[in-house]
């Protein structure tokens, strides 16, 4: 078993291979990189939030001098249908048109044409000088409205999907999902307690410090390569190449560094557009968004609008439960109700159960995936209502969850059995910490809530090259945002027993590795780790395979150990071993240069649980929350580098915390963002928050060959509810709608009489 393995490299923080270059600005981000010759690009967009276009007019645009290229819908292929695919989801015709508006404007900040000039002030005197002509339609900016019977459309094409009967009327519900099992009706006729309530949760931004940037380039040939900072650059050539009818093979993308993303940076907004404008030009064209430009006119997550009805008996046993769950998706279909529907009720042993979850269109602009997509809103009204359930019965709120916790052979509510998971050990590791134990602080309230992501696995290559002198390249397509160079580089430590100073990680383009899928979903290390750690293998392999044949015996007879072959026991002792820096120097001799690969489309991705723990003190006069601890407890199967892990749990705890206390979109009556920067979106800092404290569990997944189950997204699922539990708690007063800033406070205790 993995925790009975006595491991060398793996579970160690050596500091990270690219952090001397990113501290010292040597790194190359994506607005860093600037080429000969280059333009620059900039887009015009919508000053409405529903609108028709007229009439759209560049002429005078066009005339400016210094100005290289105007484009707008029209110049665009018509977009193929298809899903995307990803983590972004949706259809590929809507992608196109959330780059570059055709008939419509669907959101304030819709780009709806875009210029290519010698300098910036050029390019903003184009954008003044380009006239265009709408009919203002009303906007459809709240999830009651659009669902109502009669509502304004938004999309006049679009028909509810996974309905039993094919709906003969279009909707601004986009899709539906259902899942459910047992008797619901006949739970709750078992139950003693049942606790009910709505749960609102606003739309957030992923807050990723570097906005959205890139530089194309387009040849003779009408072949482009393209820089930009993503999550994922196989999958943004893919996007691309559909939104652009482009063959995949004349697009190469360079994936810079990245100055974070959460889930924000697996979407295109700007790359086809610098194409485009390329190709219109013949020069590299150089684009990047203000930070204004990313709250107005790149995905959010969802606003979501919860109703969770939970029934237990008296001992806490859990009969029963309902979701009804409502998603904003923006101008165009891809919410994350799926995930949200997965995830609700997936820490708990539930025999009845019904969820139904919705994708509703918005006059906003389309969402994005953030850390975790739709389980922090699903599972923060589920885990609230966990938290009433539990004063209702006089229990302590673990005592509630650990008596129905979900453990290794439990059905998870999407379908399959879950294998060794770590919740309980989670859980027990909450009740016994001291944050837990110690008494609670004056006027203070404490919370607690569980997290929990599915994880996935997906496609990811690795080549592992060895250099003459035995020292190694890895070759992979993961762009690393998180630390994953680092986790890479000491799976291959651990895997061919070499010391880890002697390996260096490369993040190859779209021509230089093979295919990888987007960094995301918490797969990088567990996945790419996995192609990695075969790859590897397949050096060790052929090392063995070069000794036997270097000593005359059979390969079978050869054994791998401590970064050398070796005979095996009973074989001839007098062999002396062979370090792989040998094999590789004798290389030529035995059969040339070493080289491992492996592709894979990665399986058994372990599930992650977490426990959150927050005391939280509540000013009655000001409503204004002062967090006072918080600690942070997740299975991480194993840790490859725990202070990556560590520095994982500690971030998504600070988003949480800021999307539960202060963060929300804020749109007045004609659905234009009111705070777009940083000045007004309220988001934490460092005198906003006590240290985050955690504990790192580690249950090996059985699936991985070191345990990885994956850290990155579940660590921002719990805090919305850790929050509003130690709020609720605190004043006496249930919080159920987000994000808890003081005058939403105040306003709870006004109304209660407080």
């Amino acid at each position: 078993m993995a925790e009975a393995v006595d491991y060398k490299a793996i579970g160690t923080s050596p500091v990270r291979p690219d952090g001397v270059d990113k501290v010292t600005g040597r790194a190359q981000y994506g607005a860093d990189l600037n080429l000969p010759g280059q333009i620059y690009g900039k887009v015009l967009r919508s000053p409405h939030a529903h609108a028709r276009i007229l009439k759209i007019d560049t002429s005078r645009a066009l005339a400016l001098p210094g100005v290289y290229g105007v484009i707008t819908g029209q110049d665009f292929p018509e977009a193929e249908g298809g899903e995307i695919g990803g983590e972004g989801g949706g259809d590929v015709s809507d992608l196109a048109k959330n780059i570059m508006a055709r008939d419509k404007v669907l959101y304030h900040g819709h780009a709806v044409a875009a210029v290519a000039a010698k300098s910036l002030s050029v390019a903003q005197a184009a954008l003044d000088a380009i006239s265009v002509e709408y009919e203002v339609l009303a906007p459809v900016l709240d999830l009651e409205s659009a669902m109502a019977p009669g509502a304004t459309l938004i999309d006049p094409s679009c028909f509810t999907k996974n309905l039993p009967e094919k709906p003969t009327a279009p909707s601004n519900i986009a899709a539906v999902m259902k899942l459910g099992r047992g008797n619901v009706e006949e739970g709750f006729a078992q139950a003693d307690v049942i606790v009910e309530g709505e749960y609102r949760i606003p739309m957030a931004h992923q807050g990723y410090i570097e906005p959205h940037a890139c530089i194309a380039s387009c040849n003779e040939q009408g072949q482009a390569t393209v820089w930009c900072c993503t999550q994922g650059h196989f999958e943004f050539r893919a996007m691309t190449a559909k939104v652009l009818r482009m063959h995949i093979a004349d697009l190469k993308f360079i994936a810079s560094e990245i100055g974070g993303g959460f889930g924000g940076k697996t979407v295109i907004y700007l790359e086809p557009l610098a194409v485009m404008l390329s190709r219109k030009s013949r020069r590299p064209v150089k684009m990047a968004m203000t930070r204004e430009e990313v709250f107005r006119a790149t995905g959010p997550t969802s606003g979501t609008l919860a109703r969770i009805r939970v029934g237990a008996r008296k001992d806490g046993t859990l009969t029963a439960a309902t979701a009804w769950l409502a998603y904003e998706a923006g101008a165009y279909a891809g919410a994350p109700m799926g995930p949200g529907a997965m995830t609700v009720f997936a820490p708990y042993i539930l025999p009845n159960f019904a969820v139904e979850a919705f994708d509703v269109l918005l006059n906003k602009p389309k969402v994005a995936a953030y850390r975790a997509p739709g389980a922090p809103q699903s599972m923060y009204a589920m885990e609230c209502a966990m938290d009433e359930l539990a004063e209702r019965l006089g229990m302590d709120p673990i005592d509630l969850r650990l008596k129905n916790a979900a453990e290794e052979g439990t059905q998870a509510p999407y379908g399959p059995k879950f294998p060794a998971i770590g919740l309980k050990a989670c859980l027990n590791a909450a009740k016994a910490h001291p944050n837990y134990t110690r008494p609670l602080p004056a006027g203070a309230g404490r919370g607690m809530a569980v997290g929990f992501w599915f994880n996935v696995g997906m496609q990811s290559s690795a080549e592992v090259h060895i250099n003459e002198d035995g020292t190694v390249t890895i070759v992979e397509g993961s762009p690393d945002i998180g630390g994953s160079r680092a986790s890479m580089a000491l799976m291959a430590s651990e895997t061919l027993g070499i010391p880890y100073e002697r390996i260096k990680v490369i993040i190859g383009d779209t021509e230089s590795a093979g295919f990888s899928n987007v960094t995301g979903g918490s797969r990088t290390t567990f996945a790419t780790g996995m192609a990695v750690i075969r790859a590897c293998e397949d050096i060790i392999a052929q090392c063995k395979s070069r000794a036997a044949s270097t000593w005359g015996i059979d390969a079978d007879q050869v054994d791998w150990r401590d970064g050398a072959a070796i005979p095996a026991p009973g074989v001839n002792a007098a062999l002396k071993p062979l370090a792989l820096a040998d094999i590789a120097a004798g290389a030529p001799k035995t059969g040339g240069p070493l080289l491992g690969r492996a592709s894979l489309n990665a399986q058994g991705a372990g599930a992650g649980f977490s426990v959150n723990l927050a005391d939280i003190r509540v000013d009655p006069e000001t409503g204004k929350v002062d967090v006072l601890s918080f600690t942070a407890i997740q299975d991480a199967g194993k840790a490859i580098h725990p202070a990556y892990v560590e520095g994982q749990m500690q971030g998504g705890a600070v988003q949480g915390l800021g999307w539960a206390l202060n963060e929300e979109y804020i749109y007045d009556a004609n659905g234009v963002m009111q705070n777009a920067g940083f000045l007004d979106y309220r988001m934490p800092v460092a005198s906003d928050l006590p240290m985050i404290d955690t504990v790192i569990v580690e249950v090996p997944n059985p699936t991985h060959p070191y345990g990885v189950r994956g850290v990155g997204e579940t660590p921002i699922v719990a805090p919305l509810a850790t929050a509003a539990n130690a709020v609720s708690r605190a004043t006496g007063v249930r919080m159920r709608d987000l994000p808890l800033s003081p005058p939403r406070v105040l306003e709870a205790l006004e109304a209660a009489g407080r």
